[in-house]
């Protein structure tokens, strides 16, 4: 099972296909197989590397506060651990693209390419997530709660699916040793991070999805506005996991965004 500990963090990670690297950064509740249709696809012509941010899946899961930093490094990590020098192109979604936007703004002339999905670069306030996770694991209801949450980053048509259902029960079923301790300091790491000013100086080619019904379409939309060289797209009847919901509508504005860029 690769496990890379590069930056003092137990990081899951899975690599597959040959090419120019790109590397996947899930959001929450899920885990790395978020992106199985992409990555089975991208795999073809791309070096894909999809990790368990800490937290979540396989990777660790501390209770010591971090921050959205101590996240991107550890992807970082999985990088040299991996042996790749090459900046990756960088696809994130939510959380995953908080981490993209942060590792760009840090670097904005180092990454090729990023392509975030709900994409809110802002301050959050996660409270009541933090304390609905306490309270489901207090009561022994964490399956159920995470089935909720899970539900809530993709359409309602498409969680009531035959695959949707299908796909959000594997979640939960991965997700069987969640610790909400440790999900409490993901969430503070996220809503700790305020990467607007930031934004105006990164020059990377960046290319902003939301679905219709996603949460965080205005604060996409918003981010695209700040960044010099983003365009956004909005993917119809689609929620927050518009790639989940709708692989090969969204496969085709990328493959097109990375081909305009050459990449």
């Amino acid at each position: 099972m690769p496990i890379s500990r590069a930056n003092g963090v137990d990081i899951y990670y899975e690599r597959a296909g040959s090419g120019p690297p790109m590397l996947f950064l899930h959001a929450m509740p899920f885990d790395h197989s978020l992106w199985m249709y992409q990555v089975a696809r991208y795999s073809a012509r791309y070096t894909t590397i999809a990790l368990d941010l800490r937290g979540w899946g396989r990777s660790a899961k501390p209770h010591e506060a971090f921050s959205l930093q101590d996240m991107a490094q550890d992807a970082l990590g999985v990088l040299s651990d991996e042996g790749i020098l090459e900046a990756p192109i960088l696809i994130g979604c939510s959380i995953g693209s908080k981490i993209a936007l942060t590792l760009a703004c840090e670097a904005p002339d180092k990454f090729p390419a990023l392509v975030v999905i709900g994409g809110n670069s802002g301050a959050q306030d996660f409270t009541k997530r933090i304390a609905d996770y306490e309270t489901a694991a207090h009561n022994s209801e964490m399956p159920a709660f995470h089935l909720s949450h899970l539900r809530h980053g993709v359409a309602k048509s498409w969680a009531d699916s035959s695959i949707g259902a299908y796909l959000l029960k594997g979640f939960v079923e991965r997700g069987a040793d969640l610790d909400s301790r440790s999900i409490g300091r993901v969430f503070e790491a996220m809503q700790a991070s305020n990467l607007l000013d930031a934004l105006q100086a990164c020059h990377t080619p960046t290319l902003v999805v939301n679905g219709e019904f996603d949460s965080a379409r205005a604060a996409g939309e918003r981010t695209a506005s700040l960044m010099p060289n983003a365009a956004h797209h909005l993917m119809a009847g689609a929620g927050h996991c518009c790639f989940m919901e709708d692989p090969d509508g969204f496969d085709l504005v990328v493959l097109d965004f990375l081909r305009r860029n050459g990449l």
